[in-house]
Protein backbone atom coordinates (compact mmCIF):
# COMPACT_ATOMS: atom_id res chain seq x y z
CA UNK A 1 0.00 0.00 0.00
CA UNK A 2 1.44 3.36 -1.01
CA UNK A 3 1.60 5.85 1.84
CA UNK A 4 2.52 9.51 2.26
CA UNK A 5 3.56 11.19 5.45
CA UNK A 6 3.65 14.85 6.38
CA UNK A 7 6.48 16.13 8.54
CA UNK A 8 7.08 19.72 9.66
CA UNK A 9 10.75 20.59 9.36
CA UNK A 10 12.11 24.01 10.21
CA UNK A 11 8.76 25.68 9.74
CA UNK A 12 7.92 23.91 6.46
CA UNK A 13 5.56 21.03 5.81
CA UNK A 14 7.27 18.54 3.50
CA UNK A 15 5.74 15.57 1.70
CA UNK A 16 7.85 12.50 1.00
CA UNK A 17 6.99 9.07 -0.46
CA UNK A 18 7.87 5.98 1.55
CA UNK A 19 11.53 5.06 1.27
CA UNK A 20 12.22 1.93 -0.80
CA UNK A 21 14.49 0.39 1.82
CA UNK A 22 12.76 -2.04 4.17
CA UNK A 23 9.50 -1.59 2.23
CA UNK A 24 8.78 -5.30 1.77
CA UNK A 25 9.68 -6.59 5.25
CA UNK A 26 7.90 -3.84 7.15
CA UNK A 27 4.58 -3.40 5.38
CA UNK A 28 1.64 -3.31 7.77
CA UNK A 29 -0.49 -6.44 7.93
CA UNK A 30 -3.90 -7.08 9.39
CA UNK A 31 -3.52 -6.87 13.15
CA UNK A 32 -6.08 -9.58 14.06
CA UNK A 33 -3.79 -12.20 12.51
CA UNK A 34 -0.67 -11.06 14.35
CA UNK A 35 1.31 -14.02 15.72
CA UNK A 36 3.64 -13.95 18.71
CA UNK A 37 6.77 -14.28 16.52
CA UNK A 38 5.48 -11.36 14.42
CA UNK A 39 4.81 -9.35 17.58
CA UNK A 40 8.36 -9.97 18.81
CA UNK A 41 9.62 -8.82 15.42
CA UNK A 42 7.47 -5.68 15.33
CA UNK A 43 8.09 -4.69 18.95
CA UNK A 44 11.79 -5.24 18.29
CA UNK A 45 11.54 -3.06 15.21
CA UNK A 46 10.12 -0.29 17.41
CA UNK A 47 13.43 -0.40 19.31
CA UNK A 48 15.25 0.14 16.05
CA UNK A 49 12.97 2.99 15.00
CA UNK A 50 13.61 4.81 18.28
CA UNK A 51 17.25 5.05 17.22
CA UNK A 52 16.77 5.39 13.48
CA UNK A 53 14.55 8.44 13.90
CA UNK A 54 17.17 10.11 16.08
CA UNK A 55 19.89 9.25 13.57
CA UNK A 56 17.91 10.71 10.68
CA UNK A 57 17.03 13.83 12.68
CA UNK A 58 20.72 14.36 13.47
CA UNK A 59 21.65 13.87 9.82
CA UNK A 60 19.21 16.64 8.92
CA UNK A 61 20.61 18.95 11.59
CA UNK A 62 24.16 18.30 10.40
CA UNK A 63 23.34 18.40 6.68
CA UNK A 64 24.45 14.82 6.06
CA UNK A 65 22.64 13.36 3.03
CA UNK A 66 19.65 15.60 3.85
CA UNK A 67 17.20 14.33 1.23
CA UNK A 68 17.83 10.72 2.20
CA UNK A 69 17.58 11.66 5.87
CA UNK A 70 14.16 13.32 5.32
CA UNK A 71 12.88 10.16 3.67
CA UNK A 72 14.23 7.91 6.43
CA UNK A 73 12.72 10.10 9.13
CA UNK A 74 9.31 10.34 7.49
CA UNK A 75 9.10 6.62 6.80
CA UNK A 76 10.29 5.72 10.30
CA UNK A 77 7.74 7.94 12.08
CA UNK A 78 4.92 6.58 9.91
CA UNK A 79 6.02 2.99 10.47
CA UNK A 80 6.28 3.43 14.24
CA UNK A 81 2.71 4.77 14.32
CA UNK A 82 1.43 1.86 12.23
CA UNK A 83 3.18 -0.84 14.26
CA UNK A 84 2.13 0.66 17.58
CA UNK A 85 -1.46 0.32 16.43
CA UNK A 86 -0.90 -3.27 15.26
CA UNK A 87 0.64 -4.31 18.56
CA UNK A 88 -2.36 -2.93 20.42
CA UNK A 89 -4.37 -5.82 18.97
CA UNK A 90 -2.15 -8.50 20.55
CA UNK A 91 -2.00 -7.99 24.32
CA UNK A 92 -2.08 -11.50 25.83
CA UNK A 93 -1.64 -10.41 29.46
CA UNK A 94 -1.61 -7.43 31.80
CA UNK A 95 2.17 -7.04 31.61
CA UNK A 96 2.12 -6.63 27.84
CA UNK A 97 -0.84 -4.24 28.08
CA UNK A 98 0.93 -2.05 30.65
CA UNK A 99 4.18 -2.00 28.69
CA UNK A 100 2.34 -1.11 25.48
CA UNK A 101 0.73 1.86 27.23
CA UNK A 102 4.15 3.00 28.46
CA UNK A 103 5.56 2.79 24.95
CA UNK A 104 2.62 4.79 23.60
CA UNK A 105 3.23 7.43 26.29
CA UNK A 106 6.97 7.71 25.62
CA UNK A 107 6.44 7.85 21.85
CA UNK A 108 3.87 10.61 22.34
CA UNK A 109 6.53 12.75 24.02
CA UNK A 110 9.27 11.88 21.50
CA UNK A 111 7.37 12.20 18.23
CA UNK A 112 6.82 16.02 18.30
CA UNK A 113 10.56 16.61 18.80
CA UNK A 114 11.29 14.88 15.50
CA UNK A 115 9.05 17.26 13.59
CA UNK A 116 11.42 20.22 13.91
CA UNK A 117 15.19 20.37 13.43
CA UNK A 118 15.22 23.23 15.95
CA UNK A 119 14.23 20.86 18.77
CA UNK A 120 16.64 20.56 21.67
CA UNK A 121 19.15 17.84 20.83
CA UNK A 122 19.48 16.74 24.44
CA UNK A 123 15.71 16.26 24.59
CA UNK A 124 15.89 14.13 21.44
CA UNK A 125 18.60 12.03 23.08
CA UNK A 126 16.59 11.55 26.29
CA UNK A 127 13.34 10.73 24.51
CA UNK A 128 14.95 8.30 22.08
CA UNK A 129 16.48 6.50 25.06
CA UNK A 130 13.10 6.37 26.84
CA UNK A 131 11.33 4.93 23.79
CA UNK A 132 14.12 2.39 23.34
CA UNK A 133 13.80 1.23 26.95
CA UNK A 134 10.01 0.89 26.67
CA UNK A 135 10.20 -1.00 23.38
CA UNK A 136 12.88 -3.32 24.78
CA UNK A 137 10.66 -4.24 27.74
CA UNK A 138 7.68 -4.85 25.46
CA UNK A 139 9.74 -7.06 23.15
CA UNK A 140 10.99 -9.10 26.09
CA UNK A 141 7.43 -9.49 27.39
CA UNK A 142 6.29 -10.91 24.05
CA UNK A 143 9.30 -13.24 24.01
CA UNK A 144 8.42 -14.46 27.50
CA UNK A 145 4.87 -15.28 26.39
CA UNK A 146 6.23 -17.16 23.37
CA UNK A 147 8.61 -19.13 25.60
CA UNK A 148 10.74 -20.63 22.84
CA UNK A 149 14.33 -20.51 21.64
CA UNK A 150 13.06 -19.56 18.19
CA UNK A 151 11.39 -16.52 19.71
CA UNK A 152 14.66 -15.62 21.45
CA UNK A 153 16.47 -15.63 18.09
CA UNK A 154 13.86 -13.27 16.64
CA UNK A 155 14.52 -10.94 19.58
CA UNK A 156 18.32 -11.26 19.40
CA UNK A 157 18.55 -10.69 15.66
CA UNK A 158 16.02 -7.88 15.92
CA UNK A 159 18.18 -6.19 18.50
CA UNK A 160 21.02 -6.18 15.97
CA UNK A 161 18.87 -3.95 13.76
CA UNK A 162 18.53 -1.55 16.65
CA UNK A 163 22.26 -1.59 17.38
CA UNK A 164 23.06 -0.65 13.77
CA UNK A 165 21.05 2.53 14.30
CA UNK A 166 22.19 3.10 17.88
CA UNK A 167 25.82 3.15 16.81
CA UNK A 168 25.03 5.70 14.11
CA UNK A 169 23.01 7.86 16.52
CA UNK A 170 25.81 7.85 19.09
CA UNK A 171 28.37 8.66 16.38
CA UNK A 172 26.43 11.73 15.20
CA UNK A 173 25.81 12.99 18.73
CA UNK A 174 29.53 12.69 19.43
CA UNK A 175 30.33 14.55 16.20
CA UNK A 176 28.02 17.38 17.31
CA UNK A 177 29.75 17.38 20.72
CA UNK A 178 26.39 16.90 22.46
CA UNK A 179 26.42 14.37 25.28
CA UNK A 180 29.83 13.50 23.89
CA UNK A 181 30.90 11.42 26.91
CA UNK A 182 27.75 9.26 27.08
CA UNK A 183 27.69 9.04 23.28
CA UNK A 184 31.19 7.61 23.20
CA UNK A 185 30.29 5.08 25.88
CA UNK A 186 27.09 4.07 24.09
CA UNK A 187 28.98 3.69 20.81
CA UNK A 188 31.67 1.49 22.34
CA UNK A 189 29.15 -0.69 24.20
CA UNK A 190 26.93 -1.07 21.13
CA UNK A 191 29.87 -2.09 18.94
CA UNK A 192 30.91 -4.77 21.44
CA UNK A 193 27.35 -6.08 21.80
CA UNK A 194 26.83 -6.18 18.04
CA UNK A 195 30.03 -8.17 17.46
CA UNK A 196 29.23 -10.64 20.27
CA UNK A 197 25.63 -11.18 19.17
CA UNK A 198 26.69 -11.64 15.55
CA UNK A 199 28.93 -14.53 16.57
CA UNK A 200 26.08 -16.06 18.57
CA UNK A 201 23.72 -15.82 15.61
CA UNK A 202 26.29 -17.38 13.31
CA UNK A 203 26.46 -20.36 15.65
CA UNK A 204 22.70 -20.90 15.99
CA UNK A 205 21.86 -24.53 15.27
CA UNK A 206 18.64 -23.70 13.42
CA UNK A 207 20.41 -21.59 10.80
CA UNK A 208 19.55 -22.38 7.21
CA UNK A 209 21.92 -21.85 4.30
CA UNK A 210 20.01 -18.67 3.47
CA UNK A 211 20.43 -17.30 7.00
CA UNK A 212 24.15 -18.09 6.93
CA UNK A 213 24.51 -16.26 3.60
CA UNK A 214 22.63 -13.23 4.91
CA UNK A 215 24.78 -13.10 8.05
CA UNK A 216 27.91 -13.29 5.88
CA UNK A 217 26.72 -10.20 3.99
CA UNK A 218 26.11 -8.43 7.31
CA UNK A 219 29.68 -9.25 8.31
CA UNK A 220 31.01 -7.60 5.16
CA UNK A 221 29.08 -4.41 5.86
CA UNK A 222 30.14 -4.52 9.51
CA UNK A 223 33.77 -4.26 8.40
CA UNK A 224 33.07 -1.03 6.48
CA UNK A 225 30.86 0.31 9.26
CA UNK A 226 33.57 -0.09 11.88
CA UNK A 227 36.01 1.82 9.69
CA UNK A 228 33.57 4.72 9.27
CA UNK A 229 32.69 4.81 12.97
CA UNK A 230 36.38 4.94 13.90
CA UNK A 231 37.25 7.82 11.57
CA UNK A 232 38.42 10.76 13.72
CA UNK A 233 40.56 12.64 11.20
CA UNK A 234 39.04 16.08 10.61
CA UNK A 235 39.67 15.94 6.88
CA UNK A 236 37.77 12.68 6.48
CA UNK A 237 34.86 13.38 8.79
CA UNK A 238 32.44 14.49 6.07
CA UNK A 239 32.92 11.27 4.11
CA UNK A 240 32.84 9.23 7.30
CA UNK A 241 29.52 10.79 8.31
CA UNK A 242 27.99 9.92 4.93
CA UNK A 243 29.42 6.39 5.19
CA UNK A 244 27.92 5.96 8.67
CA UNK A 245 24.53 7.07 7.36
CA UNK A 246 24.54 4.73 4.36
CA UNK A 247 26.24 1.69 5.87
CA UNK A 248 23.99 1.68 8.93
CA UNK A 249 21.06 1.46 6.50
CA UNK A 250 22.62 -1.43 4.59
CA UNK A 251 23.21 -3.42 7.77
CA UNK A 252 19.67 -2.65 8.88
CA UNK A 253 18.19 -3.90 5.61
CA UNK A 254 20.27 -7.06 5.72
CA UNK A 255 19.45 -7.81 9.36
CA UNK A 256 15.75 -7.21 8.68
CA UNK A 257 15.91 -10.11 6.21
CA UNK A 258 17.59 -12.29 8.85
CA UNK A 259 14.90 -11.45 11.43
CA UNK A 260 12.24 -12.36 8.89
CA UNK A 261 13.80 -15.80 8.42
CA UNK A 262 13.91 -16.41 12.17
CA UNK A 263 10.30 -15.27 12.49
CA UNK A 264 9.25 -17.88 9.93
CA UNK A 265 11.16 -20.58 11.82
CA UNK A 266 9.52 -19.51 15.07
CA UNK A 267 6.08 -19.58 13.50
CA UNK A 268 6.70 -23.06 12.06
CA UNK A 269 7.81 -24.28 15.49
CA UNK A 270 4.47 -23.19 16.98
CA UNK A 271 2.46 -25.32 14.57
Amino acid sequence: MKRRAFLALAGCVCVFPMAPSLAAPVQAVAAPGLSLPAAINKAGRQRMLSQRTAKAWLMLVMGVLPERAKTILTQSVSLFDAQLNELKALQPNDEVRTLWLQLEHDWGRYRPLLADIRSDAKAVWASSEAVLASAQKLTQAYEKVAGSNAGRLVNLSGRQRMLSQRMAKAYFFRQMDINAGPSGEVLEAAMKEFAKSHEELKGAGVNTAQIRDELALVEQQWFFFQNALGMRDVGGQKKAAADVGTTSERILEQMDLVVGHYEKLALAAQR
